[in-house]
């Protein structure tokens, strides 16, 4: 009896929570739908400068004495003083205040179908409603190995949106920046890299598996028809021709073309012949072959930066919908209330 009683409990419980999952399941739907077509994407703005700032603040006060500390910000009130007194001066006179030129730094960080060109697009268009293309610059932190041309043609032609509106664009290279990623670079006015930054690789590469005589083997029949001749030249399941895989090179070599075009029309001091074999170059031999212009960091160059400069990172990140908010609150509740039942059962039954 006591252990029908202590089940009745558990599964009022346990049909109490599943009610309000549904209710508030129904409440989440209702608000996404409320809120289809609102941008999926958020922007984020950080000023560089005031986060050095702070990391030099931090570290002085860790490692100063106090008399040292007191100094330090004296100096600075009597700094802060100092500026609002110019401002005053300027404001009686007349005279517009001179405003620091801005340096928007925007990240790509490229897989093989370079799928963050979606946020990046958002980025570019964002700083160009603002930028003055007589002095401000854009920095791209770019990492990417390549992938899919067409992909990779759409996030270079966001970097030629920079350079025709003539803003000063500089692409900062850390780890890697190859074949689909270098055709992104060349846009720059100026292309910096680490020294051991993976450069180059401008080359065209296709590769696929063919299963014909597995299913031959098999007395599988595979059949595919096409209209027009070139429709489908190389297939992974069909018997390939001779003909097939020569019209397929011909593709490739008039892709490497275009690659070695859109490479010599940005960086024309490039050898072309030299370069485009598929090779790669570390930083420092990409530099010999003018593949790069600067051996730096990315770190290096933004701070350096900073010391003339107003220095903003503008990012885009993907929105959770409110239904992926509250069906993760969802179901961490309802594993907290599953775990909450059990253990009191558990209780129950132990004080027995």
């Amino acid at each position: 009896m006591d252990f029908l009683i202590e089940y009745g409990i558990f599964l009022a419980k346990a049909i109490t929570v599943v009610i309000a999952i549904v209710l508030v399941i129904a409440a989440a739907g209702g608000a996404a739908v409320k809120s289809k077509g609102q941008h999926k994407r958020e922007m984020k703005v950080e000023k560089v400068n005031d986060r050095l700032t702070e990391f030099k603040e931090t570290l002085e006060h860790a490692v100063l004495n106090k008399d040292s500390i007191k100094q330090l910000k004296k100096d600075v009130a009597a700094q802060e003083k100092a500026d609002k007194k110019k401002a005053k001066a300027s404001a009686k006179t007349g005279a517009t205040l001179k405003v620091k030129p801005r340096v928007y730094v925007l990240d790509f960080k490229g897989d093989i179908k370079a799928s963050a060109v979606e946020a990046f697009r958002d980025a570019v268009t964002s700083v160009l409603q603002v930028v003055n293309a007589d002095k401000d610059e854009v920095v791209v932190r770019l990492e990417s190995p390549g992938g899919m041309v067409h992909s990779y043609g759409l996030a270079s032609a966001q970097l030629d949106r920079l350079k025709t509106a003539g803003v000063r664009l500089t692409v900062c290279v850390d780890r890697v920046a190859a074949s689909g990623g270098y055709m992104m670079a060349c846009v720059a006015d100026k292309i910096v890299a680490s020294p051991f930054a993976i450069m180059g690789s401008i080359g065209v590469v296709a590769q696929l598996p063919n299963f014909n005589k597995l299913l031959k083997k098999n007395d599988i029949d595979y059949e595919i028809l096409t209209a027009g001749e070139y429709k489908r030249t190389l297939t992974m399941f069909g018997e390939n021709t001779e003909k097939g895989r020569e019209k397929f090179r011909a593709d490739l070599e008039d892709t490497h073309e275009l690659f070695k075009t859109y490479v010599s029309e940005r960086r024309p001091s490039v050898d072309i012949e030299k370069v485009a074999t598929g090779d790669i170059w570390f930083g420092s031999r990409a530099l010999e072959v003018a593949l790069v212009d600067e051996l730096a960091t990315s770190d290096e160059y933004l701070v350096s930066a900073c010391a003339n400069s107003d220095v903003y990172e503008v990012e885009f990140k993907e929105k959770q919908t409110l239904a992926e908010k509250v069906g993760l609150g969802v179901s961490t509740a309802f594993e907290k209330s599953v775990e909450k039942i059990l253990s009191e059962l558990n209780v129950s039954r132990g004080m027995k």
